[in-house]
């Protein structure tokens, strides 16, 4: 059963509507209905390579006021004829594409009832030749469209990736003033049926790493703590050997190498099916020795097991400091997984300073990444549901929460039971 959570409309004033059109390219708006068939790809060309009919496609679009639109698609034949299909929810129209240069093909006209994401759905019906149409974009034309319409506009900063991706969203929570944080605990639940393939639910971030649970395959889930590199590059072959970061011990079963691409560092992992209804918890510490680093330790501790599990201790050259910048973010990390919809739960978030004195934080401040700031995605959303933060992503929906918004739960007041002694 899905989570029902409040919502709020954004809410449009028009006093001239006028015709508009805009270009929407399929590299960056548009999915398989389902990714696990073969016979049809997305690239930055848009779709291609689409022999089996089986296969079909789907491109979402934000309209921010009722009214019609007419729309053309910009396709191609690589060979022979194909007849495909173009249909929203309430209409539909065949279009015959020929010709292996790029034209415009009418697909008709739609009416657009309520504010908010139209899907818009491409079937293949039949082709003379061993592929049907290659599909760049979508023209747009008519009194619904205007400059707030949202979706992925251009690929500029490799946008079509990011923004199949969806929109990553994160939880800042403020620690007291004049304290140093030495530990940060954080209880995460995944409701049922929210464990998405490709999904990362970070329970504890902080300014030089994170920490959480990850759906990697259909078969494989990990839990995944990664510390950057206080050298900043992609690649981790380029680091410095006295800023790389060195594992000091790992768990058992525990993966430990590098990681590139978003920055480089160290990375650890354990595979392990935690479970989607299950409430698993994290302890990090981070703390500087007195030869100009600091390490970073992390446990898990899953009510499978009923106890600690270290998954790894690193230590960054370089750095000084104790756990600061406390956060928690939802992402999707393979784009073919972008239009399915994920939610996460956070509650019982506490911080432990250098004294063992324990401080709980019940605030959190709701922050989204470039693709949700720029508007190309709009399906972000986060708050309080039974007393414990929740983050919320992707699937197209349209009750979307105001970036930036401060929340506040009320205490649960009860800290944390840990034997500091007896952890591995």
């Amino acid at each position: 059963m899905k989570i029902k959570f409040p919502f709020c409309w954004m809410i449009c004033v028009v006093s001239h509507v006028t015709s508009a059109q805009v270009i929407v390219p399929l590299g960056g708006n548009a999915f398989k209905t389902d990714p696990g068939l073969q016979g049809g790809n997305i690239t930055d060309k848009g779709i291609v390579d689409w022999i089996d009919d089986m296969v079909d496609f789907e491109t979402y679009i934000y309209f921010t006021r009722p009214g019609k639109v007419k729309v053309w698609l910009v396709a191609a034949a690589p060979a022979g004829t194909s007849t495909i299909t173009f249909s929203d929810d309430n209409a539909s129209k065949n279009i015959k594409v020929s010709g292996t240069a790029p034209k415009e093909y009418f697909a008709g006209e739609y009416i657009i009832e309520d504010t908010g994401y139209a899907t818009f759905i491409i079937e293949g019906v039949s082709k003379t030749g061993k592929q049907f149409a290659n599909i760049q974009s979508l023209k747009l034309e008519g009194s619904a469209i205007n400059e707030s319409t949202a979706f992925v506009k251009s690929n500029e900063g490799n946008f079509y990736y990011w923004g199949r991706r969806g929109p990553s969203v994160h939880l800042n929570y403020p620690t007291p003033a004049s304290v140093d944080v030495e530990w940060f605990y954080n209880e995460i639940t995944v409701p049922k049926g929210e464990d998405v393939l490709g999904s990362y639910f970070m329970a504890e971030g902080f300014g030089e790493g994170y920490f959480g649970l990850q759906v990697n395959s259909p078969t494989e889930r990990r839990i995944l703590f990664s510390v950057w590199s206080p050298f900043r590059t992609n690649d981790p072959k380029s680091i410095p050997d006295d800023q790389k970061i060195k594992m000091l011990k790992k768990g058992e079963q525990v993966y430990t190498g590098e990681f590139g691409n978003e920055g480089s560092g160290g990375q650890s992992f354990l595979k392990y099916n935690w479970q989607a209804g299950n409430t698993y918890k994290f302890l990090l510490h981070g703390a500087p020795d007195n030869f100009g680093s600091t390490t970073y330790t992390a446990y898990f501790f899953a009510p499978e097991k009923s106890e600690w599990i270290l998954i790894a201790s690193f230590r960054r050259p370089k750095t000084k400091t104790y756990l600061k910048k406390l956060h928690s973010f939802l992402e999707n990390f393979l784009p073919e997984y972008g239009n399915e919809e994920r939610i996460v739960l956070f509650s019982n978030q506490w911080v432990r300073d250098t004294k063992g004195q324990w401080y709980e934080l019940n605030k959190a401040k709701f922050t989204g990444d470039n693709t949700a700031r720029k508007a190309y995605r709009l399906d972000y959303a986060g708050g309080i549901h039974n007393n414990a933060f929740y983050l919320r992503n992707c699937g197209f929906f349209n009750n979307r929460t105001n970036l930036d918004a401060i929340f506040e739960r009320m205490p649960d007041n009860q800290k944390p039971e840990i034997d500091f002694d007896k952890l591995p």
